[in-house]
């Protein structure tokens, strides 16, 4: 088995990053962000933002960060833009809104899984508030401005439909409502946004039912240097790892007020058993008795993959629940964890809505298919550090989509293999 140990720094949160960029195409004047890793989820943003009329250009890094992305606001043209937002759901689905809200018309296409992922509820408020889409799946057209009323949707569908709205309702004319049908799920990704949005001066007001928009509000640049929070959706990749280490591995940039809702990585790994030290600023998972619990993925979807492989060397069983959503990311996610975990030798059930998992003291090792996922891939990777047997990961260049460097920093830790 590879041995792994060390110290690591966070890459930059890709949700944070988003959000940044968009914000600040948005607002008075130039802004610089300081990030950690540029992927191709944050190039499909950029490159959108350049096609509605901003510039965004990412240079050297400055104070620290490998990084620093410059962006200058949109300028507003009687074009038709077309956006490509290539995989990335998340620009799909915070930039629909704010194009439509600063355009009357605009073309829309995607690659990979992304054509195949329903857009029906968000175009569908939006249908209702002055625009109308050739297609409620991409590609398709928009035309018709986006104008401010009630926006009605569900909350358990997507938190980003709810996010894309929050960035384009405050620039419209008059006032507007988002009214959720159903209980809001992944709640801490739209904290994530409010948070940005009064970074730059935006103000909303939570109600009862949802949320409620002023608008002719204007984005202001809140100063011309602003750091990228480090991310705990891919930083749990190496807190996980951490379980197979005697000495431990160390992640550092995780801060642990943040927003993100994938922070609760470190109190679910203390409940499979982890050892976890906190100290200035500093992460440290060690290896301990583990033991099987139960997660509830509602909030925490992204971190579902990792968690299984944790699940999978786990003594008892382990079970994952209220993770439906998984079935339409970039694969789906509960067929492709427990394929990729089933391939290296695990035990791994799909149900309806999640996984059981029942836990062995440790995996074989084989071939498995990174199905196109970011996330498998790099958990996978994982997998393997608890594997007594070699690991081939197939399209492993899928974890360029969120963590370029991943297994650069995977070789550092373990000076081990190519997969």
């Amino acid at each position: 088995m590879l041995k792994i140990g060390g110290e690591i720094r966070a890459v930059s949160s890709k949700s944070d990053v988003h959000r940044l960029i968009i914000a600040s195409a948005l607002c008075d004047r130039a802004v610089k962000i300081g990030v950690n890793g540029i992927s191709e989820d944050i190039l499909a943003t950029t490159g959108c933002i350049g096609a509605l009329g901003g510039e965004v250009k990412v240079e050297n890094g400055q104070n620290g960060f490998e990084n620093t992305i410059t962006v200058n606001p949109i300028s507003v043209s009687n074009g038709c833009p077309e956006l490509d937002f290539r995989e990335s759901g998340t620009t799909a689905r915070l930039l629909v809104p704010v194009s439509a809200a600063l355009f009357g018309r605009v073309k829309y296409s995607g690659s990979g899984r992304l054509p195949e992922r329903p857009f029906t509820q968000l175009f569908s408020a939006m249908e209702e508030n002055g625009c109308s889409f050739s297609s409620h799946k991409l590609p398709a057209t928009h035309k018709g401005k986006l104008k401010s009323g009630v926006f009605e949707l569900d909350g358990n569908i997507s938190s980003q439909y709810i996010s894309g709205l929050l960035f384009a309702l405050p620039m419209l004319d008059g006032d507007s409502e988002i009214r959720l049908r159903t209980k809001l799920e992944s709640a801490a990704y739209v904290d994530m946004t409010l948070n940005t949005l009064s970074f730059f001066g935006i103000k909303i007001e939570k109600t009862d039912y949802g949320f409620f928009v002023e608008g002719r509000q204007r984005y202001i640049s809140p100063s011309d240097f602003i750091a990228a929070d480090g991310d705990w959706s891919n930083g749990a990749f190496w807190l996980a790892a951490g379980i197979a280490s005697e000495t431990g591995v160390t992640v550092t940039g995780l801060d642990t007020s943040s927003a993100q809702g994938d922070k609760a990585v470190i109190e679910i790994l203390k409940r499979f058993g982890a050892k976890i030290t906190t100290e200035k600023g500093k992460i440290t998972v060690s290896k301990g008795q583990l033991h099987s619990t139960v997660i509830d993925a509602a909030e925490i979807p992204d971190l579902v993959p990792i968690l299984s492989v944790v699940g999978a060397v786990a003594k008892g069983e382990t079970v994952i629940k209220n993770a439906s959503r998984l079935r339409i990311k970039e694969s789906d996610r509960l067929k492709t964890t427990a394929a990729m975990i089933n391939a290296l030798g695990g035990d791994v059930t799909e149900t309806q809505d999640g996984l059981i998992i029942k836990g062995r003291e440790n995996l074989n090792g084989g071939v498995c298919d990174g199905a196109g996922d970011h996330r498998i891939v790099m958990s996978a990777a994982v997998a393997s550090l608890f594997c007594s047997g070699k690991v081939k990961i197939l399209g492993k260049e899928a974890a360029n989509k969120s963590y370029p460097d991943f297994f650069r920093d995977f070789r550092l830790l373990t000076g081990g293999e190519e997969f």
